[in-house]
């Protein structure tokens, strides 16, 4: 079983993860970090098949995926 790990001091709230997720196992919060983004959060990591897709798009290297 693969597990996602959203690094919430990195996470700017861009979305690309929650849009490129084909599982629909991210989405974006309701808490925000130190700079005040709300960021994303893991919602139904069962689903998770650890493709990686949301790692590979985040441009602040905020996802990290274990398998």
């Amino acid at each position: 079983m693969a597990r996602v790990k959203v690094l919430s001091e990195y996470c700017k709230s861009c979305r690309l993860c929650v849009e490129i997720c084909p599982k629909g196992v991210l989405q974006i919060g309701d808490k925000t970090n130190a700079k005040g983004y709300y960021t994303a959060i893991v919602v139904d990591e069962e689903k998770c098949n650890g493709c990686t897709l949301c790692g590979i798009v985040c441009p602040d290297v905020a996802i990290e995926v274990y398998k």
